[in-house]
């Protein structure tokens, strides 16, 4: 997606809401489209993309129509992200309404696209990202609760709801930046 001299910027994405800290650094051309974004939000975090999403830019937000929210969105497909924000800028980008994964993203830098670079890239995180349907960070914190005791009352359910182990600290940037080449 990198065209000539289209600016990249580097982005700091942190789940809000949980501690410690789930983040990913990435970097994405500066004009990329919302809907794109979205895509590549749910490749760095390790989404899959079962539910609703929007960005929400101060009080305006942008995603895709529906049945549930006729109007409440402008639409993401035709605004451009170096349209809302730029250096040191902040978004908010939702997932799941339900759950209320809320993820803020702030441009650290704007950067020139390094040559035979491909964007958008993931180049640093932490942290797994939660499962979906888990319950947002409250559901979230609870399943860690039981996971990490095997007395607790829900450990066997909670284990055989995530299907085994899970590792809350674990992040593979080479595994994060393969899933990503899907969305380019």
């Amino acid at each position: 997606m990198n065209k000539g001299k289209t600016q990249i910027y580097q982005i700091k994405v942190a789940l809000r809401h949980i501690a410690p800290p789930v983040w990913r650094r990435i970097e994405v051309p500066a004009d990329i489209k919302l809907d794109k974004l979205h895509r590549v939000m749910q490749a760095v975090m390790g989404w899959t993309d079962s539910h609703m999403h929007a960005f929400r830019v101060g009080m305006v937000q942008y995603g895709t129509s529906s049945r549930e929210f006729p109007g409440m969105f402008r639409n993401e497909r035709t605004v451009r992200l170096d349209q809302l924000v730029g250096k040191g800028g902040k978004l908010i980008y939702e997932y799941d309404f339900g759950d209320g994964w809320e993820h803020e993203l702030k441009i650290e830098k704007v950067l020139t696209p390094e040559p035979g670079m491909r964007y958008p890239r993931c180049t640093a995180g932490k942290r797994a990202c939660p499962p979906d349907d888990c319950g947002g960070p409250w559901g979230y914190e609870h399943l860690l609760e039981a996971l990490h005791d095997p007395k607790h009352e829900e450990y066997e359910e909670m284990r055989e709801w995530i299907g085994g182990d899970f590792d809350s600290e674990a992040f593979d940037l080479y595994e994060t930046d393969e899933t990503l080449r899907g969305v380019r």
